[in-house]
């Protein structure tokens, strides 16, 4: 059987103007008496390819430790939501057309195809992308999905979080209060989804293993067979 592997998942560098990575070299191979290189490397959680669990929203919430991983692997339905159009609500028509297919346990891949209309780098990824309205969220609630994955910054508020310009009000992080804090986990800042050629695929996105934290960085793949 033939199989293709997908990378879903945005690289960890360093010089992203919201997120730091600091990175260096603890040792190498010019270091005296060292005959191998270790790296350090530390950046947000929340930053780049991550896993949200509950206790980022929630006082008391699910934290990594309660999430079985199960929740992360699983077929998927690549939702095409290229139509949507930047700064404005995906029209909830166009998430029910497009996730048609999605079974209760399945996994959501919203395809908007905004990581290849801006750069995850650059402040119009997050300041000029469409967004998730409470409808769109609850249609997916309602089809009984385990988890989703975005390829664009969810929430309208984002920007403002981003920008520093106001602090936006819990309700108005509108996928975390209609998918996470009903249980849905949620693939943060996913990429690549246009190079899925199928609608329906596996899926893994397993989480680093931190105990007991809000969330965690995850790599993550689809698989083709």
């Amino acid at each position: 059987m033939t199989r293709r592997v997908i990378d879903l998942s945005v690289p960890i560098e360093t010089g992203h103007f919201r997120w730091t990575v600091e990175r260096r070299l603890l040792k190498s191979h010019d270091t005296p008496g060292s005959y191998t290189q270790a790296t350090w490397i530390g950046w947000p959680i929340h930053g780049f390819s991550h896993m949200d669990a509950g206790r980022h929203f929630q006082p008391g919430g699910q934290t990594t430790s309660d999430i079985p991983l199960d929740r992360c692997i699983g077929s998927a339905v690549v939702l095409d939501l290229t139509e949507a159009q930047e700064n404005a609500p995906i029209p909830t028509e166009l998430i029910e057309r497009a996730g048609a297919d999605l079974r209760e346990g399945d996994i959501a891949l919203l395809h908007t195809g905004w990581d290849r209309r801006a750069s995850i780098s650059e402040p119009r990824f997050w300041d000029t992308a469409p967004w998730m309205a409470a409808e769109g969220c609850r249609f997916l609630r309602s089809r009984g999905i385990k988890a989703v994955g975005f390829d664009f910054p969810q929430d309208r508020c984002i920007r403002d979080f981003v920008t520093g310009a106001r602090k936006p009000a819990l309700e108005e992080n509108t996928t975390h209060v209609e998918l996470l804090l009903h249980g849905i986990t949620m693939m943060e800042y996913l990429c690549n989804f246009g190079a899925i050629s199928r609608p329906r695929v596996e899926f893994v996105a397993l989480p680093l293993s931190i105990p007991d934290c809000d969330g965690a960085p995850v790599r993550a793949i689809a698989i083709e067979s």
